[in-house]
């Protein structure tokens, strides 16, 4: 698991690393300042493949023990506003989503999730990455690892609804042609 999420952050912060390259100055807080750019990136593909599925598709699982399409959507929503309230010290607002609400609520609640990660995380510097926040388990771990667990969950979420549509006989956002 530790050498998936170190390929992902270096895939992630490569690009970022290079136009650093090319700039007079150094960026001041480049950690902080990628996870932001990756929330914005993936908040467009994870919403918009949510959004592709049909509504009566949400409750599709490909196996009786993996979970439906809107439990997935329910799942993502509610990670992204309990990491991004953790990450930012920011209070989340109250979610009471079930896998049976229609789409346009689950949709609404994931779009509302990515816009409290990119509001509660605009002020956020690197200037305490080592500090220690809760974690799941009741373990800790730093600020700067929930920060890499967030930006490698994306691409996690993502890929399980990508499989769930092409399962289904629909394009995921990424392999669809540019327009």
């Amino acid at each position: 698991m530790k050498r998936i999420l170190l390929v992902i952050l270096a895939a992630a912060l490569t690009p970022l690393a290079a136009s650093a390259q090319q700039a007079a100055a150094p960026e001041a807080n480049p950690v902080s300042s990628a996870l932001r750019a990756i929330v914005a990136r993936e908040s467009k593909e994870v919403v918009s493949a949510a959004d592709e599925m049909p509504a009566d598709k949400y409750s599709y699982h490909p196996t009786p023990a993996q979970m439906t399409f809107g439990h997935l959507v329910v799942h993502m929503a509610t990670f992204n506003f309990g990491m991004c309230a953790t990450i930012s010290g920011v209070a989340a607002p109250k979610q009471d989503l079930k896998e049976t609400d229609s789409k346009d609520t689950l949709v609404n609640a994931l779009k509302a999730s990515f816009d409290f990660c990119s509001t509660s995380l605009a002020n956020l510097d690197d200037s305490k990455l080592g500090e220690q926040l809760p974690f799941f388990g009741g373990r800790t771990a730093t600020r700067a690892t929930l920060m890499f667990v967030l930006a490698a969950d994306f691409a996690d979420h993502y890929s399980t609804e990508a499989s769930y549509l092409r399962l289904n006989g629909l394009l995921p956002p990424s392999a669809q042609p540019r327009k």
